[in-house]
Formats: C-alpha cells, sequence, structure tokens
C-alpha cells in the first residue's frame, strides 16, 4: 500500500454547489416537477456528506464502500467524494517516551534503560493498512529495538577499547535510530531522533558495580602517580649528576630516590628526617 492523492475540490465552492442544486431542487418541487426536484435535493445532500475540514499538519484518508481513494494531504475547508469514509491522521512530530527497562547487557549486567523517541508519519497509507493501530506498533517496536541495541553493548567497560552504553551515546542513539527505521518503515512512520533517558544498573547490582568502579579509578589514578614520582626521582637524579654538586654513590642514589617516592606516593603528609650522620 502506498499512499496517493485523493479527488477533492474548494469547500467553498461545494457549498455554493449544494446550496443552488438544493434551491434549483426547491424551486421544481414549488412547480410540481417532483421528480426533478427530488433529484436535485437528494445530489445536494449526497454532495453534502463529502464536506470535510483539515486541520494543518493533518490527513484525511479516503475510503469509499472498501476502496481506498487517496489522501488528502492540505488543509482547510473541501469537497471530495461523497458517501466516503474519512479517517484523520495526525503528520505532526510527536514523542514516545519508552518505559524504564530492565534488561541484561552483553556482558549479563542487568540494567535499567528508557528512550525518548521522536518520529512523524509520512506515509498516512501504510499507517493506516499496513499496520493495525500504528501508535501501538511505534511502541511496542521502540521497545523491542531499546532492548536489541541494549544487548549488544556493555554498560561500561574498564579497557576504554570498545563501545559503551554509558560511554558512546552518540553512536548507540544512531545504531538506536537505524534500528527503529527498519522496524517502522512498514507503518510509513519516519523516525527523527532517538536518544537515552535512562540508563543505570539494576537496583540488585548497583553497590557492586560502584564499588567496582571506585577500585578501577583508584588504580588508575595510582598508576598515574607512580609514573609521575619515577619522573621526578629520575629528573632529581639526572640533575644532580649534571651540576656535580654533590657526589652521590649508588646506595645514597638509590635511598634518596626512595625517599621521594614514598613522598610522592603516600596518601598521608610525609615527615622529613635530618640524617645527621653518615650510611656507613
Amino acid at each position: 500500500m502506498k499512499e496517493r492523492k485523493a479527488m477533492y475540490m474548494n469547500g467553498f465552492v461545494g457549498i455554493l454547489l449544494i446550496i443552488l442544486a438544493g434551491g434549483v431542487g426547491a424551486f421544481f418541487l414549488l412547480q410540481q416537477q417532483v421528480l426533478l426536484g427530488a433529484v436535485l435535493i437528494v445530489i445536494a445532500l449526497l454532495l453534502a456528506t463529502g464536506i470535510t475540514v483539515i486541520q494543518p499538519n493533518q490527513a484525511q484518508v479516503i475510503l469509499f464502500f472498501g476502496q481506498y481513494l487517496g489522501t488528502i494531504r492540505a488543509s482547510g475547508l473541501f469537497l471530495t467524494v461523497p458517501l466516503a469514509i474519512r479517517r484523520t491522521v495526525s503528520l505532526r512530530v510527536r514523542n514516545f517516551n519508552s518505559k524504564k527497562l530492565k534488561v541484561n547487557d552483553v556482558e549479563g549486567n542487568p540494567i535499567e534503560i528508557a528512550a525518548v523517541i521522536v518520529f512523524k508519519v509520512v506515509d498516512s497509507a501504510k499507517a493506516i493498512f499496513d499496520v493495525d493501530r500504528y501508535e501501538q506498533f511505534v511502541e511496542i517496536q521502540s521497545e523491542t529495538a531499546i532492548r536489541h541495541v541494549a544487548t549488544k553493548y556493555p554498560y561500561d567497560t574498564f579497557d576504554n577499547v570498545e563501545i559503551t552504553l554509558r560511554g558512546n551515546a552518540d553512536e548507540v542513539s544512531a545504531e538506536l535510530s537505524a534500528q527503529l527505521q527498519e522496524r517502522l518503515e512498514v507503518a510509513g512512520v519516519n523516525v527523527i531522533e532517538a536518544r537515552l533517558t535512562h540508563l543505570a544498573y539494576s537496583t540488585e547490582i548497583a553497590s557492586a558495580m560502584l564499588q567496582r568502579q571506585q577500585a578501577t579509578a583508584i588504580l588508575s589514578a595510582r598508576q598515574k602517580i607512580v609514573e609521575g614520582a619515577v619522573s621526578m626521582a629520575q629528573m632529581a637524579v639526572e640533575q644532580l649528576d649534571q651540576n656535580s654538586t654533590i657526589e652521590l654513590d649508588d646506595e645514597r642514589k638509590v635511598q634518596m630516590v626512595n625517599n621521594l617516592m614514598v613522598a610522592i606516593i603516600s596518601d598521608r603528609g610525609t615527615q622529613p628526617v635530618l640524617n645527621t650522620g653518615t650510611l656507613y
């Protein structure tokens, strides 16, 4: 099924024709020409059933005894096929906020996820005839696509080498939009945007995952501190050797590097120790 243009004419002109037909029919009835007058009045009444009003950004699908005649997309007052059934379809941009869905990510961790879908109808014939209640179809397919995308990626990764739901929002949204467009094509619906509105670990593992994230952050910070401490100790030894102001043997260098490492890496403030003697 594909949308096509229906037959219609300006509604004000149609009303004038209806009034004219009714007036002429009444005149013939008064002139005792009952048959002709009755025919004109019946024609006027039939034409009156074809008067319709269409609001901006709406369309009307015209059905005549079960046959699809076309769609009127223009707004205003129109005269279309008499005795036809007219079904209104909104062409406006709409939002659908999904419920919070509980799914497992690719690593099997239970998470809560929700999204907002921005869409509009671009083919009224498909929306009416190819699916049953296209609004409900959009809701169900949106939740299905959200579940599918959530199971393809991990919630988070600690290696920084993968696409994650938390760290790659744009890529996940693009994947969700593509999945939705493919699913909703049959309903004549165009997906304008799809964005995640809620993403969190499920309550039963949220505290454990928080501890894991904290441990990973502490480990990463420690690695940076150690790297900096080693670099600073090496720099100090090299500068002392270049200036030749103090002659240090290997044992003294080891002790100085050890003191610098302790002072930089320690969580608490270190107390300086003044050595008034000798190492030997």
